[in-house]
């Protein structure tokens, strides 16, 4: 039977699309949903086009009640997919999907992590720094922001004269490659 990913997204979703591209002929895995707190999330669209379904849901439904955690588990969700989701995960959900939910960071944990570290913030804080290297991160989620195991960590050197733009394009490419590879990795160290 083919393991299946649930994505939570808060955005436009560019690494929801390449892993549902990746794994839209894939004989071990497949995407089944592609969540979201943001109605108005590009993502949505995305998964429209992949003929994925999709789910919007609410603060309340997320953090106070148990809706999104029997969805997934109806939906017999083997991993969950953290790509580009904006809020901390409930520990009710960490607890329902133990080892099973995992996060791609724009930086080189354990730095430039945390609360607020997301996205053109990342890659401002590490070019406000003129760090000479950054990178992506994959790791489990626990119950702090970017703190989990790490799974996997890619790097790219920055130029001097590497702009914002530049360092977001780095990263991004880096995640694009590395992403679903990691995640078919993971899933097929997955017990069935």
């Amino acid at each position: 039977m083919k393991k299946r990913i649930a994505i939570f997204a808060s955005g436009s979703g560019s690494n929801a699309q390449k892993l549902m591209e990746h794994f839209k002929r894939n004989a071990d895995a497949e995407v089944v949903l592609i969540l979201t707190n943001n109605p108005q999330a590009y993502v949505l669209q995305r998964a429209d086009n992949f003929e994925v379904p999709s789910h919007i849901f609410t603060r309340h439904e997320f953090f106070e009640t148990d809706d999104v955690i029997r969805l997934l588990k109806n939906l017999q969700v083997d991993l969950i997919v953290l790509a580009g989701f904006l809020w901390l995960v409930p520990a009710s959900l960490l607890k329902a999907f133990p080892n099973k939910i995992i996060n791609l960071h724009p930086a080189l944990l354990p730095k430039y992590g945390g609360k607020g570290m997301y996205g053109d913030h990342v890659h401002k804080a590490i070019l406000d720094a003129k760090e000479e290297e950054s990178g992506i991160t994959i790791h489990f989620v626990n119950e702090q922001f970017d703190e989990g195991e790490i799974i996997h960590q890619s790097k790219f050197k920055i130029e001097p004269g590497d702009n914002l733009e530049m360092i977001k394009f780095k990263g991004q490419q880096l995640e694009h490659h590395h992403f679903p590879k990691v995640v078919e990795a993971l899933l097929k160290k997955m017990k069935s």
